[in-house]
């Protein structure tokens, strides 16, 4: 009651001020959109704009898609352009490659991405090396050590030399889980010295454990396969020049013997990985992680550096492919780029 005597107190302007209600707007809602339908939006959209897009998949047409991305699209469009498929991925995704070079924009879909394993050649071999072909080098010649590396329940060897060979392909078939061989093709006529031990029947080399080919107090380089031998070479070169490489043979990609490689920075402080595989998502960029997340990254005077072979898929001519993969030079040069001479 006493406020509202003070109120009838008060002049009418003021008292009509303070009662005076105010509106405040506020802004709209945004629209809220499901990835399902977004994903069926821009479909819808590029097959009205282009008809030479279309869609093909397992149940993409009359069923509206396993998870109806699709829905309403076969209704629209019709068969033609809206393709149910038999379950078949190898086979429908190599039609969208063939209809792609023939000028169409297939949209090639997978009932789940899971089963896009079934299709892998045909992405990887046809889809992703097609434009850069004039020869059978981009679908020969790859290494899948970060491929098969990636996958739990796997492991991963990967010899060099003949010592390797022998030691790692019995230790495999004894181990009671699947084991994935590396071979390199190029490495099968190359005679290396075959030590005594390695003559026993009873020879093994243990998964999981790499080993020191040549000690070294200035630098780590670290690989596998093949370029294992380039690492050595460079390394004989360098010593002439007053620099000490200590060269690992990693053997084995998965498990990886972080131990062996970590006591060797710590010790040289300095890394440099070699593979031949594509620098993303590589070996050597999965050392250079562990390296970082672990205790021997206070160690290192500078940053690790990685020789990959080239971002693109091996070309035909001789001397491309060359220049596609690490050479004795090439390795040099980042050695003494991490030591800054």
């Amino acid at each position: 009651m006493a406020a509202v005597s003070g109120l009838v107190r008060r002049p009418l302007r003021e008292v009509s001020g303070l009662l005076k209600r105010r509106f405040h707007w506020t802004a709209r809602a945004a629209l809220q959109v499901t990835v399902r339908d977004a994903i069926n939006q821009g479909m819808d959209e590029e097959l009205e704009r282009d008809e030479k897009v279309f869609l093909l998949g397992e149940e993409v047409a009359q069923y509206d898609g396993a998870y109806k991305v699709s829905r309403g699209l076969w209704k629209k469009y019709g068969d033609k352009r809206i393709i149910d498929t038999p379950i078949s991925e190898m086979g429908f995704a190599g039609i969208a490659v063939g209809a792609a070079m023939a000028g169409l924009r297939p949209i090639c879909e997978f009932m789940t991405f899971n089963f896009s394993m079934q299709a892998i050649d045909q992405v990887i071999n046809s889809a992703a090396k097609t434009y850069y072909m004039s020869g059978v080098a981009a679908q020969h010649s790859q290494c899948f050590a970060a491929w098969y590396g990636h996958c739990p329940g796997l492991k991963v060897v990967s010899p060099w030399n003949s010592e390797d060979a022998k030691g790692l392909i019995k230790s495999a078939i004894r181990d009671n889980n699947p084991v994935v061989v590396l071979e390199n093709e190029l490495m099968y006529g190359v005679p290396f010295e075959f030590p005594p031990e390695a003559q026993s029947k009873d020879f093994l080399i243990p998964i999981g454990k790499a080993k020191i080919e040549r000690q070294g107090t200035h630098i780590t380089v670290v690989s596998h396969s093949r370029p294992v031998g380039h690492c050595l070479e460079a390394a004989a070169v360098l010593s002439k020049e007053g620099v000490e490489c200590e060269v690992i043979n990693m053997r084995t990609i998965r498990p990886m013997d972080m131990e062996t490689i970590e006591a060797s920075v710590m010790k040289t402080n300095h890394l440099v990985t070699v593979e031949g595989g594509w620098p993303q998502f590589g070996v050597g960029a999965e050392i250079c992680a562990r390296i970082m997340e672990g205790p021997a990254f206070n160690f290192l005077d500078a940053p690790a550096v990685r020789v990959t072979g080239a971002d693109v898929p091996m070309p035909y001519a001789k001397i491309l492919e060359d220049n596609s993969i690490p050479q004795v030079k090439d390795i040099i040069f980042a050695i003494k780029k991490t030591l800054n001479i």
